[in-house]
């Protein structure tokens, strides 16, 4: 076996040991449960329990994944690590003092999760360690040379540097333009043509080629790729790789590479995800509504004594194939904010906003009155945030691939929402429609949750607008 493991091997490890020891951690909470209560530890008695060997590692490993714990950026710092790890468990102490106080008396064990987490942080404390320390040394880095030292290359090298910390070691670039020879660029030296490809794959023990060329291909460089590829190197194209390490399609740089890069076939496309996601999204709008008629008194009256006028606020936005809607929202803002009607950027901590709007908008409770637009079919619970049409008239014309976002119902919770937060200007759309272009390609079950949890979250926590 090569040592130096491929980005999503490094995350499979990561996850099946993790799986281990949390598994592991479950048989010894087990195990010392069953000595205090003076019972025999057997495979009848873990039988017997089997629901704690199910429940534990599934809820720990997706509070793993709210927490950034796959990030292999994260992975590679022990402080960050740890942070993360004292966060997991202490999560999982708290989800369960929650459903261990809403459980009928003395129908749940008051023990077992505390052996659990105190064992599992141990166990997989000393196993991440592990992992920072030996996966960081040169003989598991991953020797890789970018072949293109211009716009692109230098992306994808800050890329790397910014995600995943030291899995990687960038040996150089090859670029065929003779004023690059010799420079260094982004702290990574040009070291040869398409004519020392080869060699230098030889010479230098790489492991990956990245194509970071958004042209046509020489036909020489071409035969050299094949060449390497025959002895066993990995190839990878750089807009795809910096979608792996980044949750973003790097709209910028895709080329002529865009049939593969871009989210042309996708889960939307298909009957049975469009189904099961228009099920949830009634479902959920459903138990929405309820909430929102719950609430409704309270900051309707809030909104008026704040401000006096509409409690709502509606306005047009576009939204899959273009079409236009209404969206409701519970009014955020002073009347009359935007001028005969000018459309203008909202700024954090926009000073137009009410005392009683920035609450609603930190807390995301303005946007409530959207899951009426959910179960009416014109948003969805998880997808890109809708946009005004003069806003879209207006970054249509400025970025690449923009109409591409109106492939998917928007919605009220977003991957590019979690990651970049709100825009206030076309290099923030730029970013956001990445992130956006990103959740459209890779959209699953998986990732709606990991999404809606995350929003929830931050609305817990005051993280909106």
């Amino acid at each position: 076996m090569k040592l130096p493991l491929q980005l999503s091997e490094r995350k499979t490890l990561l996850v099946l040991i993790d799986f281990a020891m949390v598994s592991l951690a479950v048989l010894f909470a087990l195990w010392v449960w069953a000595l205090r209560a003076g019972q025999p530890f057997t495979w009848a008695h873990i039988i017997s329990q089997v629901e704690w060997p199910l429940f534990l590692p599934v809820l720990w490993l997706l509070l793993a994944a709210l927490n950034d714990f796959y990030n292999l950026r994260l992975a590679s710092r022990l402080g960050s690590t740890g942070v993360a790890l004292l966060c997991i468990t202490g999560l999982l102490l708290l989800i369960y003092l929650v459903i261990y106080f809403f459980s009928p008396p003395r129908s749940l064990p008051r023990g077992i999760v505390l052996y659990h987490a105190v064992s599992s942080f141990v166990l997989v404390g000393l196993w991440r360690a592990a992992y920072a320390s030996l996966l960081g040394q040169p003989v598991f880095q991953r020797r890789a040379t970018v072949v293109g030292a211009g716009w692109a290359g230098r992306t994808i090298v800050q890329a790397i540097r910014e995600s995943l910390g030291s899995g990687y070691q960038l040996v150089g670039y090859i670029d065929d333009d003779p004023a690059k020879q010799g420079q260094t660029i982004e702290g990574v030296p040009v070291i040869g043509t398409r004519h020392d490809l080869v060699p230098l794959v030889k010479a230098e023990r790489i492991s990956e080629v990245i194509l970071a060329i958004t042209h046509e291909i020489h036909g020489e460089l071409f035969k050299a790729l094949m060449d390497c590829q025959e002895l066993g190197i990995q190839i990878t194209l750089m807009p795809l790789f910096y979608e792996e390490i980044t949750g973003k399609v790097p709209v910028r740089h895709i080329g002529e590479n865009w049939p593969v890069a871009l989210p042309l076939d996708h889960a939307s496309t298909g009957s049975l995800f469009s189904a099961s996601k228009r099920a949830m999204d009634i479902i959920l709008s459903a138990m929405g509504l309820a909430v929102l008629v719950i609430l409704f008194p309270f900051v309707a009256l809030a909104i008026y004594i704040d401000s006096p006028g509409p409690i709502f606020y509606l306005q047009e936005r576009v939204g899959k194939g273009g079409k236009t809607f209404r969206a409701f929202k519970f009014r955020s803002m002073i009347l009359g904010a935007e001028e005969k009607g000018k459309a203008i950027w909202a700024g954090e901590r926009d000073a137009r906003a009410t005392r009683v709007g920035r609450f609603l908008r930190a807390t995301h409770i303005d946007e409530l009155p959207q899951f009426i637009n959910i179960f009416r079919g014109e948003m969805s619970v998880v997808g890109p945030r809708p946009e005004r049409p003069e806003f879209v008239a207006e970054l249509e014309k400025q970025i690449p691939f923009y109409r591409l976002r109106h492939a998917v119902r928007p919605g009220m919770a977003g991957w590019a929402l979690i990651k970049q937060g709100y825009g206030s200007s076309v290099e923030d759309a730029l970013v956001k429609l990445q992130y956006d272009l990103y959740y459209i390609k890779h959209q699953s079950v998986w990732l709606d949750l990991i999404i809606s949890l995350k929003t929830f979250a931050n609305m817990l926590t005051f993280r909106g607008r």
